[in-house]
């Protein structure tokens, strides 16, 4: 057990991005006795091409904590329309009081640049949220932070205006099980809809074993890029890892950002203690 809890509040746009970019790290500090907590900005109420409206949320909530369950980490969510996300204050408030209550050392999110305007108004509200988390005026009755943590973004494949960079790359094979067992509790996802996107739908096994089993292996874009990281920065994995980072399948990548506390070396030691 370690001597001093890491706290980690990893944000996604949708009940299941924080599974989908950082399931395999929550369950190494899981593991290692720390706390993690992942946070949606939304309900999900638009993830589906037949259901919709409350029965949706209350599913893919449900799918949410079921996953959390997995990796023995904490599911909370805000009851804010999928697809409508906006940057408000109302949005930028009730984040920096979830901030101050949890109090992390370390908070995950997606970065500015996406496809969908769900994910870049969380990287938006998360950063407009980073100083003022220490700032005692704002919001005054949920006490503020003494220190801003920091910040880093999910890995991404967008090049404009900027690629991303990670400054910190994980091995994940230790947990990369326990991930796929994540994500195979958002069914509504993984069986059904992100298929459905891909034109993939009538390709999903009935059979549960053999429907996990196609999950790992089916070439769904959202799963392929899990297993990419790695070869993208094999460089990184190993310098990290030394000799072993060569044969390194599964890895997730994280990138500082600068609306947050710096990550010097001995801040890196603590935070990604793996």
């Amino acid at each position: 057990m370690p001597t001093e809890t890491v706290r980690v509040l990893v944000i996604g746009a949708h009940p299941d991005d924080c599974d989908l970019k950082a399931g395999g790290v929550a369950c190494k500090y899981a593991d290692h006795g720390h706390e993690v907590l992942f946070v949606s900005m939304t309900n999900g109420e638009a993830g589906h091409h037949e259901l919709a409206g409350r029965k949706l949320v209350e599913r893919r909530r449900a799918e949410a904590e079921a996953s959390a369950a997995v990796a023995d980490v904490t599911f909370d969510g805000f009851d804010v329309p999928d697809g409508r996300l906006q940057p408000s204050l109302e949005n930028r408030d009730r984040l920096i009081r979830r901030l101050r209550t949890f109090r992390p050392d370390l908070v995950l999110t997606h970065r500015p640049n996406d496809y969908h305007p769900d994910h870049r108004y969380t990287a938006q509200i998360v950063r407009d949220a980073a100083y003022l988390v220490t700032v005692p005026n704002v919001c005054p009755t949920t006490a503020a932070l003494d220190e801003n943590p920091v910040f880093a973004y999910l890995s991404d494949t967008f090049d404009r205006p900027y690629p991303f960079s990670p400054d910190v790359v994980v091995d994940i094979d230790d947990a990369a099980e326990r991930k796929f067992e994540m994500l195979d509790c958002h069914k509504s996802q993984m069986y059904e809809w992100l298929p459905y996107v891909e034109g993939m739908l009538d390709d999903v096994p009935d059979d549960p074993d053999m429907r996990f089993e196609w999950l790992r292996d089916c070439g769904l874009p959202h799963v392929e890029a899990i297993e990419a990281v790695s070869d993208r920065f094999r460089d990184a994995l190993v310098e990290r890892c030394g000799d072993a980072g060569a044969a390194v399948r599964y890895a997730e990548a994280f990138e500082v950002s600068e609306y947050g506390r710096p990550l010097t070396d001995e801040a890196a030691e603590r935070l990604f203690p793996f």
